[in-house]
């Protein structure tokens, strides 16, 4: 069958049109906002991205999401991988991944109400419905505002919310790589002697470094979104502020659209680099293919 030059492009054009009507339109559109005043009419320069990086607030936020990354990517990816490494040997692994993978079923809606619950602090000699504050109310000691308690405390309950969600997405897609391990590699560096320790150093980690590189990437690119734990437990209240949830209330709230923008965009210049390494390490796969 005989086909033309512009065949291709017939096939082409309508991706191409939804990729800029979709994505590349609003984010061109977003960094022209970005350089006006509140209701998009007064052109002020670089004044919104001076206020992100000089407000006290836009600085907290920007503290608080590198927490986020310190604490968040490191121990889900972790957390996942031990997991997916020991759960192979359970005798009902599909029940106990499904279980650990549940709370991802759960919108983070919902997750954050719960753990509101959990979290419930109430003034010392009132009865406390909160999970902790009760169970320590038992054992006789003093109740604690987990989420008031500044600056450290709550934004690290707020994390252990995210890790709760998110390691059950890590386990699954860890336990994937590690089933594509040839068991012979394995039993034979048992038979040579090795301990567990030594093999998941030396062959297991080594042959999954490509999954957990992507799976740290995916964490890093969801952590610096993090909006609705923090909306629905704190709202950033106590020195819990981070950047998506600025940027919300600079929107809606403030009806600032144009430092609203300015956050969006700086936003998208932290996430680009990890997908820009995640498209590399997806060539260099297929490359080895």
């Amino acid at each position: 069958m005989r086909t033309h030059w512009y065949t291709p492009w017939i096939y082409v054009i309508p991706a191409l049109f939804v990729l800029m009507f979709f994505l590349i339109y609003p984010s061109v559109n977003t960094l022209i906002i970005s350089f006006f005043g509140p209701h998009s009419e007064k052109f002020v320069g670089f004044a919104n991205y001076i206020y992100c990086f000089t407000n006290e607030v836009m600085l907290t936020a920007f503290r608080n999401n590198l927490l986020w990354v310190a604490l968040f990517v490191p121990v889900t990816v972790f957390l996942g991988l031990i997991m997916a490494v020991m759960l192979d040997r359970v005798r009902y692994e599909s029940v106990v991944k499904s279980i650990i993978f549940m709370p991802m079923a759960i919108s983070f809606v919902g997750a954050g109400v719960i753990w509101k619950f959990v979290y419930s602090y109430r003034p010392i000699g009132s009865e406390q419905i909160g999970v902790l504050n009760a169970f320590l109310s038992f054992l006789g000691a003093q109740p604690i505002p987990w989420l008031i308690e500044r600056p450290w405390l709550n934004n690290i309950c707020l994390i252990i919310v995210g890790i709760w969600i998110w390691t059950g997405f890590c386990l699954v897609i860890l336990s994937a790589s590690y089933k594509g391990i040839p068991r012979e590699l394995l039993e034979a560096a048992r038979v040579d002697g090795a301990n567990e320790l030594r093999i998941f150093w030396k062959i297991i980690l080594p042959l999954m470094k490509p999954t957990v590189a992507v799976v740290s990437t995916t964490m890093f690119i969801n952590v610096l979104k993090v909006f609705d734990i923090v909306y629905v437990m704190t709202n950033g209240g106590f020195s819990t502020e981070v950047i998506a949830n600025r940027m919300y209330k600079e929107m809606f709230i403030f009806q600032n659209y144009g430092r609203a923008s300015a956050i969006a965009i700086l936003l998208l210049l932290f996430i680009i680099p990890m997908i820009i390494i995640n498209v590399q390490r997806f060539r260099e796969q297929e490359a080895i293919r």
